[in-house]
């Protein structure tokens, strides 16, 4: 009710008590009786508040006079947000039980979200964000949204400078942390390696004594965060320490790995459906997970093998020519990008191609994006730089780009990738 959720952010209730089910922040994704929260970012989300109530919207906060219908009144729309994801993530709690997974790294946040939410579904009702929700209004909206009959949450958490995930923790209560990987990525804002170190570690300093780490072995930085927390240690990778690790793996024509794989509660192979061998090094986490929670291992590693993982992130495409892509267009680092081209130059391709757009927020973009250009030179890949010229190759505009990519042939392989704001989502559509 209105009044609840008035309550629960300290608000004024302005209007009648109304009936609400779910929140948006988004005006044109409204369901009828949800709550709207208007955002203050790039646009001022109270320009929409008309069209969520067009849409059917049941109520809206707002820190400007309200307009109209069930308005609940507070200082600050997205501080109210968390509040109110507090409230619900609280009202969840006994029957979660212990089941609250945070997800955080600087690269593979989404895939091991989706494949943890996959292993999880085989034996509870599980909620994961959407795509990648996983700020201060994302996050929360997707606790919100959870159903009444959720048994598991699992909880992507990105962040961008210190005190993010410390915050979204706040809201969450994770119980089982994890940390994917400690790279180049928001250097711009944090500094150095070492302040993207310090800021993802806020996930695991959130955890509770009774809690679980689950901690990327191969990546010493991941690795020294177990000093930060008193909760129970899990590691994965392919160090011969790590407790959950690969021991023998092969790859196919379309990059996906087969591995077998040695865990505390048995071995177990993993026939992964998405390319790339750090595809099978995330769902390792997920294994962690699954046996943590006493999950039967085999059942879970066929639900992650074959688990939808969110679009353009390592997803093979055949274009009408008969060309193989794979389309990585939905975000991009130095780390990820690596792991990518070297996906790349395994598929049996007479000649490779790496569409490749700006990475951004780097503190040292020149040198970074060089090293990119480099590693693609040794593996015999062509990088085709797309509206950047940071690769110091004379680049291409998005058109161009899609006008090569659509003759490439059916003995030929690419990639696309390159950060959010680039676009390059759009290169592959209609190919």
């Amino acid at each position: 009710m209105a009044a609840d959720v008035a309550s629960a952010v300290s608000g004024e209730l302005v209007g009648s008590n109304a009936h609400l089910a779910g929140v948006s922040f988004d005006s044109r994704t409204i369901v009828p009786g949800q709550l709207f929260v208007p955002i203050v970012d790039q646009r001022d989300g109270h320009e929409f508040i008309a069209d969520a109530i067009s849409r059917g919207a049941g109520a809206y906060l707002t820190a400007r006079e309200p307009q109209g219908r069930t308005a609940i009144k507070v200082g600050e729309t997205i501080a109210a947000l968390l509040a109110l994801g507090s409230w619900g993530r609280a009202r969840l709690d006994s029957q979660l039980a212990g089941r609250v997974i945070g997800i955080t790294g600087s690269v593979g946040k989404t895939s091991t979200k989706d494949f943890v939410a996959s292993a999880l579904a085989t034996k509870f009702q599980t909620h994961a964000n959407e795509a990648s929700f996983n700020n201060d209004f994302g996050l929360p909206t997707t606790i919100l949204n959870a159903p009444d009959a959720t048994q598991a949450l699992v909880l992507e958490m990105g962040m961008r400078g210190f005190g993010e995930i410390a915050r979204l923790c706040k809201v969450a209560s994770p119980n089982i942390g994890i940390v994917t990987a400690v790279a180049d990525a928001h250097t711009e804002r944090l500094g150095s390696i070492d302040g993207v170190k310090k800021a993802k570690q806020e996930l695991i300093e959130s955890l509770p004594d009774s809690g679980v780490a689950i901690l990327n072995a191969d990546d010493s930085r991941v690795v020294a965060m177990r000093d930060a927390t008193k909760a129970k240690i899990l590691t994965y990778g392919t160090a011969a320490n790590a407790d959950v690790k690969i021991l023998s793996s092969a790859i196919n024509d379309q990059g996906c790995v087969t591995a077998k794989v040695a865990s505390p509660w048995g071995e177990v192979e993993l026939q992964m459906q998405t390319a790339g061998m750090h595809m099978a090094h995330n769902a390792l986490a997920a294994l962690c997970v699954a046996g943590y929670l006493q999950i039967d291992l085999q059942t879970a590693a066929r639900a992650i093998s074959g688990a939808r993982i969110s679009s353009s992130r390592m997803q093979i495409r055949k274009l009408k020519t008969g060309a193989t892509v794979i389309d990585d267009s939905y975000n991009a680092n130095p780390a990820s990008m690596r792991a990518a081209l070297e996906t790349l130059a395994k598929l049996p391709a007479k000649k490779k191609f790496a569409f490749c757009g700006l990475m951004a927020e780097l503190a040292d973009p020149a040198k970074e994006h060089l090293a990119i250009r480099a590693i693609a030179e040794d593996l015999n890949i062509e990088l085709i730089a797309v509206n950047t010229d940071l690769y110091q190759t004379q680049a291409v505009s998005f058109d161009e780009a899609k006008s090569q990519l659509a003759k490439l042939g059916a003995s030929d392989a690419a990639l696309v990738k390159g950060s959010k704001v680039t676009g390059l989502v759009r290169l592959c559509d209609g190919l």
